[in-house]
Formats: C-alpha cells, structure tokens, sequence
C-alpha cells in the first residue's frame, strides 16, 4: 500500500507545472509584441523555435499574432507536439538528447528563412530545453554523426549542461550568438524558458542569440577534463584546436554589432516553478522551505544529500506538534555512467534517496523532469518512501546492484515506482519534492 504522501508529492508537482506552462507564459509576452508591431510596422514577422516546448509556444504565438506571421518553424523533440500544435506553423519532430537528421533538415530551413530577411523584419524566436540538440548545423568539415559521438561521448562521461555546452557552440554554426549573426540586421525578440541553473542566457540552448562569454579553448580544457582528447572524432579536435590557436572567428561576443537589434527575454524558469511549489504546499498546511534552486553533481549523491535533510528536518521538528514539512528543490543532476542499465538522473537519485531512508515511515519523495522524461525513458522519474527499499528486497531485488549498474528504471517498474507523465509541453529543470507527515 502507498503513502499518503505520493498522492501529495505529485499534486504539489502537477501544480508547479502550470505555473511554467508555455502557452501561458508567451501569451503574456504577446500584447507587448503585438504593441511593438504597431509602433515599427515591420515588413514581415518571422516565427522560429526550438525546444522540447516549441511548438506550444507557437500555438500561443499563432493565436494571439493571428494574421501578422509569416514564416514560421519550430523544431521540437519526437512526440512533444501531442498536447497542442499549430495549424499554420511548420513543425520538424527530431532527436534528443543526441540530433538527428530531422533537426539537421529543420535548422537548414531556419537558417534559409533568416538569411533572406532585413532590417524591416521582426524575428520572434522560441527558446525552450533541448534546443542544444534541436536545433544542429556543425560547423564546416564536420559531420552530423560526429557531432552525434561527441555528444554521446560528453554525456556518458557525466560532463553538465555548461561543459556540453561549451563544447557544442564551438562546433556549430547556429549556437553561441551564431543564429543572432545569420538573422541581423532583423529585430530578434527571444521568448526563453530556461532550464539551465542560473538562467544563463549563453547556456540554454547553448546561447542562439546571446553573447558567448566561452571560447574555444575552455571547449578543448572540456575535452581534457574527462580524458575525451583522444577519443574525439578528429575533425571536431581540428576545428577546437584551430579556434584555439586563433585560426577560426570566435564565437560572437558582447559588443558586437549583431546584439544590437536582439532583446533575450526570460519568460519561466525552475524558479517559478519552484516558488509555485511551496505556494500548494503552503495551502495544503505544510511548512514548506525551498532547499536549493541549484541542486547539481552526481545525482546519487545529491539523493543522499537530500535524505540526509528530510532526516535532520524529522529530527528536529518530529517530536513537537507543528506543521508537516515539505521541503522542494530544483536543478539538474548528472550520471556518469558505469553500468549497462537504464535509468535517469531522477529515477537514479530516487533510489539512492529511498536507500538512506528506508525503513523510516512518514516520509516520501517525487523527483522528476518538468518535460516528463528523464533520460531515455518513457518516465518522468520516481517516487519512493521509507517502504521503498523493504519491498524491494521482500520480492527478491538488490537495490545496490542496480543503482551500481545505472538501472534504476527496471527497479522502479518491478515496484511500481515510476512517475509517468508522458510529454508536459514545457521544460524547466527537475523538481524534488519531499514531505514529511
């Protein structure tokens, strides 16, 4: 039988999802721009996006700029277009988190719309997560299925969103302020939901149209750092090497003539996310603290990290009568992959969270991606309480082997532990949540 706090864990979840939700976020956006037209008159309006929540973005887009778009095209992630897709916006469905061809097609038909467009077009760029791997144009000489290795590469190695990025945007030719350089001289509005820690605009989506603060010599310490020097596909090592030397144009940087006409607006973030958390938590009577907005590093050790809280909070307050606790954090993880298993960096810090609680009742953790997936999965991630682990072992698992192997899915669907959203449409980190009766 389940703990009462699962139904609560994943209510108070479900509710931070619709204050991040993308359709609500850019139609708030969509008065101003509709005021903004009305004062420039521009010649055209273009409408491009990419991202896991690009084409809900585009459907607000479409309906509140009903009869001023011209082109538009978004790319998003396969079966992300479900919950609500456009009718007069072209869609590309490609591969995440490693690109595909199908974002390869979709980028060359942005890049060919911007090229044509002037100072009398207005551009309204969608940004959401995972439009590093959405959109992909390599830069001259390398191919497509390079840039599949060393994504792989970088990933399996356990390297952050900021080192995968670096990398990227010097092997691209849309990323790190690129995409602001093919469209200028056009005005660029960039409606962005960020999923980066910190918010960085040169970090989410690997910067299109922002200023690079990363050259490529921090994209080679990056290859060095994880000892993937060798193991690099050898055109990709030639072009960071180049770059380095000083033989090939950096990135565009801050100053450059290309910002000028580009405003780069964030429209939702894990902080919104989080802060609408403890707003349900609070009407539900618990005292809610927000632990940490940043929650990074191996995802098993923050799993213990966060045990080792919802334990001193228990401690501490258990044994007076006040409030139920909650106590929520947001980030993104990393797994650096050891085993031949199956998992994510949710399911893999559920289980080593379940592991440092078990046998404790009263309390339970939802830890979750706000896109839906974690890893390459079907689940959004996992709940678990003090019972998790004695089930485990009564039907015969060894929580330690799989954690071990990075399979914690499998573990999860042999208890029915998994927290299946299919896609959400939006995209701003992860969310935990833990409560304590």
């Amino acid at each position: 039988m389940k703990s009462p706090g699962h139904a609560t864990v994943k209510e108070i979840f479900r509710y931070a999802l619709q204050a991040v939700d993308p359709y609500n976020s850019v139609a708030l956006q969509a008065q101003r721009l509709v005021e903004q037209l009305e004062c420039r008159k521009p010649r055209k309006v273009v409408v491009i996006g990419f991202g896991k929540a690009s084409c809900t973005m585009a459907k607000a887009m479409e309906n509140h700029l009903e009869g001023l778009i011209g082109s538009a095209l978004v790319i998003t992630k396969y079966g992300h277009c479900l919950l609500s897709k456009p009718q007069n916006i072209r869609v590309y469905e490609a591969a995440h988190p490693v690109p595909d061809e199908n974002g390869l097609k979709g980028t060359r038909e942005i890049i060919r719309i911007l090229e044509d467009e002037d100072e009398n077009t207005l551009v309204i760029c969608l940004i959401s997560g995972g439009g590093s791997a959405l959109l992909v144009q390599p830069y001259n000489g390398i191919t497509l299925a390079e840039k599949q290795e060393i994504t792989g590469l970088l990933l399996k190695a356990g390297a952050d969103i900021n080192e995968v990025n670096t990398v990227r945007k010097h092997i691209s030719k849309v990323k790190g302020g690129r995409l602001a350089g093919i469209a200028y001289p056009a005005k660029t509005v960039s409606l962005i939901l960020s999923d980066v820690i910190g918010d960085r605009l040169d970090v989410i989506a690997s910067g299109p149209t922002a200023p690079d603060i990363t050259t490529y010599s921090n994209a080679m310490q990056v290859l060095k750092k994880y000892g993937l020097t060798g193991l690099t596909p050898p055109n990709i090592f030639e072009v960071l090497k180049k770059g380095a030397e000083g033989l090939l144009p950096e990135t565009p940087k801050t100053g450059d003539k290309i910002f000028e006409n580009v405003e780069n607006i964030i429209i939702g973030s894990n902080t919104t996310a989080l802060n609408a958390a403890k707003k349900k938590a609070e009407e539900l009577a618990f005292h809610t603290e927000i632990l940490s907005p940043e929650l990074a590093g191996e995802a098993r050790d923050a799993g213990k990290w966060l045990a080792l809280k919802a334990k001193e909070f228990r401690t501490s307050r258990g044994q007076r009568s006040e409030k139920p606790l909650c106590l929520i954090s947001g980030g993104e993880t990393t797994v650096t992959v050891k085993g031949n298993g199956m998992g994510g960096r949710n399911m893999e810090l559920a289980l080593s969270f379940a592991m440092e609680i078990g046998g404790i009742d009263g309390i339970a953790l939802l830890s979750a991606g706000t896109d839906g997936t974690d890893g390459p999965t079907d689940a959004a991630g996992a709940v678990v309480d003090g019972q998790t682990i004695i089930k485990a072992r009564h039907i015969g698992l060894a929580p330690e082997a799989y954690l071990n192997n990075n399979d914690s899915y499998n573990f999860f669907k042999k208890i029915d532990g998994l927290f299946v959203t299919g896609p959400t449409g939006t995209n701003v980190m992860d969310m935990q949540v833990v409560v304590i009766e």
